[in-house]
């Protein structure tokens, strides 16, 4: 009976979701030294969670830093801000409430208008791959650290010989759940008005679409269940208790260079190694086999109103600096004509802030000439936790984005 109880408290801890009542978020303006100086301590001696940069090694002069703060800290916290004269906002006034918001009732069955767990996700990529065969079908491309198959849908008109392609993937960070509901909305949409559309039926006959519809699988899937702010891989390091690896700072381009940690516990963690997160290694592989092929890399991330392109591990500009950014301002442009949402375009490090071991600038480095990272709705407001009720107006705006990349692609194959 002892042994029955102990496995039984051992499962129920296991199961335990965090909870976030009466935490809140804060966008700090740092106009001086002391106020970067400020931050990065708060940084070294409180859990503060960065959500924009991504850590307090990013923090510079006149760019808002967005932290989420635990409940327990929060006085310690707005005493210091209110002694060094920072300006603050609060964003989120309770980071609990703003999560039941979002997770609040949803369908039983998939839906494009709701956030899906895992489970809905995998049932959904089951389902639709088998939807048209003429059009779309899946391949294994390995599995997650913790046993999940990544399964990858191919888009195209069949054809007999091998057609150029563009890679998309979604939910590199776990947390950015509006990035795999993209994923869906624009496979959905590709497939839907095939026939009606003359855009989309010129690219699928013309070209593949690989579409990577959850990248961190294991995260994502940890988000819904456990811990909604997770943002990391589920991996183990050697040595250590902390848990997981940023898999955008994971990739052989600038690797661990600069704006990402070798500490385990950071949230921009490299990594004990170049790749030595599997679900990294495993999309490496397939755009190694196929670099010949795929003409161009699009990674889907939140929040921030972004189009960025290669450099992030360096201030150097692109080889292709002057047309990635007219792509880019282009593909801002036409998602800015659904409902005037402003987006900014640029190379990673000089738009937001430098960080090395980036899937974009990988994909760049080993040949993909249009590689473009999007960070999705919104500026702040609501961050990570962006109501369902965004979602088709996002997406709807996005695959304006989407198709104006590809169709420029497609003009310009190389």
């Amino acid at each position: 009976m002892k042994v029955f109880l102990l496995f039984g408290l051992v499962a129920l801890a296991l199961a335990e979701v965090t909870r976030f009542e009466g935490e809140k978020v804060l966008r700090l303006k740092p106009v001086m030294d002391e106020h970067v100086v400020l931050i990065r301590e708060l940084a070294a001696s409180i859990e503060v969670d960065f959500w924009s940069p991504d850590s307090a090694e990013m923090v510079t002069i006149d760019i808002d830093v967005d932290i989420h703060v635990p409940a327990a800290y929060l006085d310690l916290v707005s005493t210091m801000l209110q002694q060094s004269d920072m300006e603050t906002e609060v964003l989120i006034e309770d980071l609990q409430v703003s999560i039941d918001a979002q997770t609040g009732p949803t369908p039983r069955t998939h839906s494009y208008t709701n956030y899906n767990s895992w489970d809905k996700v995998q049932s959904w990529i089951a389902a639709i791959s088998t939807s048209n065969s003429a059009l779309i079908s899946k391949q294994s491309i390995g599995s997650t650290y913790e046993g999940r198959p990544m399964t990858l849908l191919k888009l195209g008109k069949k054809s007999s010989v091998t057609k150029p392609a563009i890679f998309m993937d979604c939910g590199i960070h776990a947390r950015e759940w509006i990035s795999p509901a993209f994923c869906q909305w624009f496979v959905k949409e590709a497939l839907s008005t095939y026939g009606s559309d003359s855009q989309m039926t010129s690219l699928l006959d013309q070209m593949d679409v690989y579409v990577l519809p959850v990248f961190n699988i294991d995260g994502y899937d940890y988000t819904h269940k456990s811990n909604r702010m997770w943002r990391k891989t589920r991996s183990r390091t050697s040595g250590t208790s902390c848990l997981g690896t940023d898999p955008n700072r994971n990739w052989n381009a600038g690797w661990c260079t600069t704006g990402a940690s070798s500490n385990p516990c950071s949230e921009t963690f490299c990594g004990s190694k170049v790749e030595s997160e599997v679900e990294v290694r495993n999309v490496a592989d397939f755009l190694r086999r196929n670099k010949a092929d795929i003409k161009a890399y699009l990674t889907i991330h939140s929040y921030s109103q972004l189009v960025l392109f290669p450099y992030s591990y360096t201030y150097d500009l692109a080889a292709d600096h002057s047309e990635l950014l007219k792509v880019a301002e282009g593909a801002s442009s036409a998602l800015r004509s659904l409902y005037g949402t402003r987006y900014t375009s640029g190379p990673g490090a000089a738009t937001i802030y430098p960080a090395a071991g980036g899937s974009d600038d990988y994909a760049y480095d080993i040949g993909v000439k249009y590689s473009f990272t999007f960070e999705l709705r919104d500026t702040g407001r609501y961050g990570f936790l962006l109501p369902a009720s965004q979602i088709k107006p996002t997406c709807m705006e996005t695959m304006l984005a989407i198709k104006y990349i590809a169709a420029h692609v497609q003009k310009n194959l190389y």
